[in-house]
């Protein structure tokens, strides 16, 4: 398994160690509801070092970007982000990515673990104006330093005034004595922080730092099963359960991340175009359980009649809420918020309610 800069620290930690992704990566530390609550209580760190980063560069690379990206970077300057997703010939989502622009003509994709690969090789198939590419993840540190607390904490380690980088901004600044390291705010948590971009060899001084810094304020390491728990309370989609290649953007309630502009045609346009006018088949909808049960990947939804109109695609326990909440795809008559659905769980049937996200409000 692969490993990133901070692998030893998670294993002299006592972390509940997996393979994801080709990683062997922390899961959880002190257990995934107390790692949950530090994170919407205080301030927690996540390795995230296995995200894959490409940089795309030179005169046509906004060209390549309008071409292969669902939304529109032309809206884009430098010290902004965005959400976007590649589209694949039949409307289905490649994968779901954060476009930055660096400077002009130098943007960064950081894509989904489990799909640098599969990313890589698309973006370099349908590289036809000659964009030049370069596949960083290797080079890429990325701790997530998320929480109510995040910014006062970090603020003790940096010059740069944290308070001005609003939602989907970055800066690139002198961090915890390291130069050049890109602070955004791009959370997946819904609990406010920063994430730190840097050079891996810089990873034991920036991880001993914010560990001092965050000693006061309650800092605690986090694994990925909180990282999940967390995204799932904010109705954050997470790639591989509630989008893949057979889902469209229109179909995952990402219309808002898919433009139609006369400029911009992407590839997969058509497809979602006539998708639109047409009228979604499903919708991917947020529920929560109004009996005791926990909801998995893969049940199946049921309505009244005992009728399957659905599939499960994510779901847990809100650490927050403590019930039962969910993700997945319905038929859309049964996608308005406050619809009752059953969750069949053991060959039981759940009542259930549509509801809008976030859970956690």
């Amino acid at each position: 398994m692969k490993t990133t800069p901070f692998t030893d620290h998670h294993i002299a930690l006592g972390a509940k160690m997996h393979e994801f992704a080709g990683y062997n990566m922390p899961i959880e530390y002190s257990g995934i509801i107390d790692e949950h609550l530090t994170v919407v209580n205080a301030v927690g760190v996540f390795d995230v070092s296995h995200m894959g980063e490409f940089w795309v560069k030179g005169p046509q690379a906004l060209s390549f970007l309008q071409q292969i990206a669902s939304n529109d970077a032309a809206r884009l300057e430098p010290g902004k982000a965005q959400y976007s997703c590649f589209v694949n010939e039949q409307g289905g989502i490649v994968d779901d990515f954060i476009v930055y622009q660096y400077e002009q003509d130098k943007y960064m994709l950081v894509v989904n673990a489990a799909n640098i690969e599969k990313d890589w090789e698309w973006c370099q198939k349908h590289n036809s104006m000659g964009a030049e590419l370069e596949n960083a993840s290797e080079h890429m540190a990325l701790l997530a330093v998320q929480g109510p607390r995040a910014m006062e904490m970090m603020q003790k380690l940096t010059d740069t005034d944290l308070s001005i980088i609003p939602y989907y901004s970055f800066a690139t600044a002198r961090f915890a004595g390291v130069e050049n390291v890109i602070i955004s705010n791009t959370g997946y948590t819904g609990a406010g922080g920063f994430e730190l971009y840097f050079y891996p060899e810089e990873g034991d001084k920036i991880w001993d730092a914010l560990f001092e810094a965050g000693d006061a304020y309650g800092i605690k390491p986090i694994g990925l099963g909180a990282r999940d728990t967390l995204r799932l309370e904010m109705g954050f989609c997470l790639y591989g359960n509630d989008l893949d290649d057979t889902t469209s953007p229109l179909q995952a309630g990402l219309g808002w991340i898919t433009r139609f502009t006369p400029e911009k045609q992407f590839i997969g346009r058509g497809v979602l175009e006539k998708e639109k006018a047409e009228g979604i088949s499903r919708k991917l909808c947020c529920f929560e359980l109004t009996e005791k049960g926990i909801p998995r990947h893969g049940y199946e939804i049921m309505n009244g009649e005992d009728h399957p109109i659905g599939v499960v695609t994510s779901g847990t326990i809100s650490p927050v809420l403590k019930t039962g909440i969910g993700m997945g795809y319905l038929k859309p008559e049964y996608a308005t918020p406050g619809t009752e659905i059953f969750i069949t769980v053991r060959n039981r049937k759940l009542k259930a309610v549509v509801v809008k996200p976030p859970f956690r409000k």
